[in-house]
């Protein structure tokens, strides 16, 4: 096992030599509260767009279900007339230049697996940028839009938001509950009272603290040609080679289970990239992998090599609350 995958480990199931980590965890607990800090008292300037800004994203380290939740706000937003723009960091993108316009036919390499993925889906006008306010500058400069998305980006203070919504894994929830790198949180717990709300992924239903949402595994769908088929396309006890390089592999691997497969599992670290060679796996069985692995792998994709579709479904509730909101801010006056 990986240090990086013993570590994650220790997070969430606990080891004493992480009390050895304390020192540090202090030191980066002082340093994003005042980080914060000088944004909110005004000493440190952001950015306030003239349209509103959702950001979505965790205080978690590893993944939430983000991604799909984008997908899911997007066409909700759509559904109520609004036009809707979506602006990420890019992790791991090597554009010529930045910002940059993410389009469907870009290489992940150049566009990141994500947003790739995001605009694949969806044909959202998407931009990246680490600078997630000059994103979404020019963003707003390229087209009309009445709302913006920011995938992630919680900690850039740098823009202004005007809802705030963490993921968090129902699961394993917030783990030890210490900031890095003695734990996985980014930000101290407290940071949970003043978000706008709070989605369990995974939860059987709302929580006093949160609402509930679910990933729902809707078809396969093959890599190489794109062809979609159901989830009955593979039998009962079917067993297939399972890969995910993505925040939390687990959860990837305990969907194919719970869909009455047998996956062989290879875990692969976040964004991780991909060739022919290093998913050639014996004995030979189809092969399944997430959306967000697929987008780096159709060049060399064999004919048995799938991703498994989902589709995040929030309570009705949250639904509600959302719409709520957006009323609220599209009628409030922008800057």
């Amino acid at each position: 096992m990986a240090f990086a995958d013993r570590l994650l480990n220790a997070w969430y199931t606990g080891h004493p030599a992480l009390a050895l980590l304390r020192p540090l965890e202090s030191l980066y607990r002082r340093v994003v509260l005042r980080k914060r800090a000088r944004f909110l008292s005004g000493e440190a300037s952001s950015y306030r767009a003239p349209v509103p800004v959702v950001v979505v994203g965790n205080i978690t380290v590893g993944g939430t279900g983000k991604t799909p939740m984008i997908l899911w706000l997007i066409e909700h937003c759509r559904q109520q007339g609004l036009r809707v723009g979506v602006v990420s960091r890019g992790y791991g993108a090597k554009p010529p230049r930045l910002p940059w316009r993410v389009s469907a036919e870009q290489s992940a390499a150049q566009a990141g697996d994500e947003p790739l993925l995001i605009v694949q889906r969806s044909g959202v006008p998407l931009m990246i940028d680490p600078d997630r306010s000059r994103a979404v500058q020019a963003l707003l400069a390229s087209e009309p839009l009445d709302l913006i998305l920011c995938d992630d980006g919680m900690q850039h203070y740098r823009l202004a938001r005007d809802l705030e919504l963490v993921l968090i894994d129902a699961a394993r929830g917030l783990g030890n509950r210490l900031c890095l790198p003695a734990g996985p949180l980014r930000e101290p717990v407290e940071r949970l009272q003043d978000v706008d709300a709070v989605l369990y992924n995974g939860a059987a239903g709302d929580r006093d603290d949160g609402f509930a949402f679910v990933l729902k595994p809707t078809a396969l769908v093959n890599v190489r040609s794109g062809e979609r088929v159901g989830l009955e396309h593979f039998p009962a006890g079917q067993a297939v080679h399972a890969v995910a390089g993505i925040g939390n592999p687990q959860r990837f691997f305990n969907t194919l289970q719970g869909l009455d497969w047998r996956p062989v599992a290879h875990a692969f670290a976040d964004h991780a990239v991909y060739s022919a060679q290093a998913l050639s796996f014996t004995p030979a069985l189809p092969l399944i992998m997430t959306e967000k692995d697929a987008v780096k792998c159709r060049a060399f994709a064999a004919d048995d090599w799938w991703y498994l579709a989902v589709d995040a479904v929030p309570s009705p509730a949250f639904a509600a609350w959302l719409d709520a909101q957006l009323e609220r801010l599209l009628q409030a006056p922008q800057p």
